[in-house]
């Protein structure tokens, strides 16, 4: 089994190498223009040589898309149990979060930016409403799965709501909390980066804006690189949390490999 991993693993990481040297061949053979697309190695060139003036630009875009991810979760988690547990708050927040969540975010920065003015509040503000929706449906999509017979028998024990929710409900939202995550931490790099592009002075979105002014092809992607190793960084950081907490969820999935 750990070895069949590894096999994985490698195929895997052989297949990302290859793309990124056919990605250098290709424009090494056609001539290509790096103001139309930049050879990896100017890419890395690029990151190594910035880093320096790039790395306050990095904290400052990871900072902001983590305070907006965190309070986007937390309110995700409260409505998503307010929806999961009542029928008339479904029937009533529902249509309303998915109107909002149709409203494409770019409209609503220059809104945050008459309110709370340019700089990181617009940015986190926008981080926190692209990324709350998938957490409010997984929350409430969990609750709801709980089976009535359960909840049934629990009344007859004497618990209450809160207790069924709290000891139960709650704890079977896990698998679709993690999921939800995963999900929302790279929804919440989109809303960060929209906002620095239009009402801020710092973040990678600025310095991708100012690059793309200058025609400096290279420093953009240099920025989508960037955000990229953090999107997938904080994935598998989820993804390792995930196993740990809601391993027995997937000790099925686990079962069924180890039997093949």
């Amino acid at each position: 089994m750990a070895n069949q991993d590894m096999k994985r693993k490698a195929w895997a990481a052989g297949l990302i190498l290859a793309f990124f040297a056919g990605w250098e061949l290709f424009c090494l053979v056609t001539g290509m223009s790096d103001l139309v697309l930049p050879r990896p190695t100017q890419i890395a060139e690029v990151l190594v040589a910035r880093l320096p003036v790039l790395w306050p630009h990095i904290l400052q875009t990871l900072a902001t898309t983590m305070a907006g991810f965190v309070l986007g979760v937390a309110l995700g988690v409260v409505l998503g149990a307010f929806i999961g547990v009542s029928k008339v708050a479904y029937d009533t927040a529902y249509p309303l979060l998915i109107g909002f969540s149709s409203i494409p975010k770019v409209a609503v920065v220059p809104i945050f930016v008459l309110w709370f003015g340019s700089g990181t509040v617009p940015a986190i503000l926008t981080s926190l409403a692209i990324c709350f929706f998938p957490i409010v449906v997984n929350i409430a999509t969990g609750l709801a799965t709980t089976e009535p017979e359960l909840e049934d028998v629990l009344k007859a024990l004497g618990a209450s709501k809160m207790d069924i929710l709290w000891n139960v409900g709650l704890p079977r939202t896990m698998p679709f909390l993690f999921a939800s995550l995963k999900v929302a931490v790279t929804y919440a790099f989109v809303g960060t980066v929209l906002a620095e592009t239009v009402a801020s002075n710092r973040g990678i979105g600025n310095v991708m804006m100012s690059a793309s002014s200058n025609f400096d092809v290279p420093l953009v992607f240099a920025g989508l690189f960037i955000l990229a190793a953090l999107g997938v960084a904080l994935y598998v950081a989820f993804s390792l949390v995930e196993r740990r907490v809601t391993g027995w969820a997937t000790r099925k999935n686990d079962l069924v490999a180890s039997a093949q």
